[in-house]
């Protein structure tokens, strides 16, 4: 299985603007918290506290180091399906969300790792977030990439599978796209991808980064 699915020259060309919503300074914010205590309850603020002395590692901590603390992070935060957390059945939470619900499902997982990722200092074109199907439960997932280099084989961080595996060594898991903050990648086959235009095509990830942007919060259906 081939998971590099972004062609090599558009690497250079295409970079994501997501550090615009960089979480260190929404979780420094005071007006935040109060909301988020508001919508999520007090214990949203220990949680967001917690969150920020992750953001703070120790100097000369590589990138295989970050990858295991945020996927082993998030993993610990609760599974819930859409339809019982949000009252939607397709929604995606921004990071806010995601850590003042203390729970989600695979995007919010995804979503969370990613942008915790760049914040902590790993190259946005190392890392993508990929729609795949995860073949022994017969379902659609999504998974965060992370690519050492251009070329080779990224690294799975799943909630799923708790393991930081390499792409070819997750032969349960079927890529269909994959997509960063500006642009996504259909797959034609498991060997080859192209680039099919715009992310702001995916209609939850335009609204989550747009709900992140302006410090939205939405409160869950029920807590966790």
């Amino acid at each position: 299985m081939r998971w590099l699915l972004v062609p090599t020259c558009t690497l250079v060309v295409l970079s994501a603007n997501v550090q615009a919503s960089r979480l260190s300074e929404h979780l420094a914010s005071p007006e935040l918290k109060v909301k988020m205590q508001e919508v999520y309850g007090a214990r949203a603020i220990q949680r967001a506290e917690a969150f920020s002395r992750l953001l703070t590692p120790r100097a000369g901590t590589t990138d295989q180091q970050k990858l295991e603390l945020v996927n082993n992070y998030f993993n610990n935060l609760t599974y819930s399906e859409d339809p019982r957390l949000w009252g939607d059945e397709d929604y995606w939470a921004n990071p806010l969300e995601f850590i003042g619900a203390r729970g989600g499902d695979c995007e919010d997982y995804s979503i969370s790792k990613y942008y915790t990722l760049m914040e902590l200092g790993v190259d946005e074109k190392k890392l993508r977030l990929a729609y795949v199907k995860a073949i022994r439960y017969n379902q659609f997932h999504m998974v965060t990439l992370y690519f050492p280099t251009t070329k080779s084989d990224p690294l799975v961080l799943d909630n799923i599978n708790g393991r930081i595996l390499p792409g070819s060594q997750r032969n349960d898991l079927q890529p269909v796209y994959s997509f960063d903050a500006k642009s996504i990648w259909v797959m034609k086959s498991r060997r080859e991808g192209t680039l099919a235009g715009s992310a702001d095509r995916l209609t939850q990830w335009a609204s989550m980064q747009s709900r992140f942007s302006s410090e939205h919060l939405r409160a869950p259906r029920r807590q966790l």
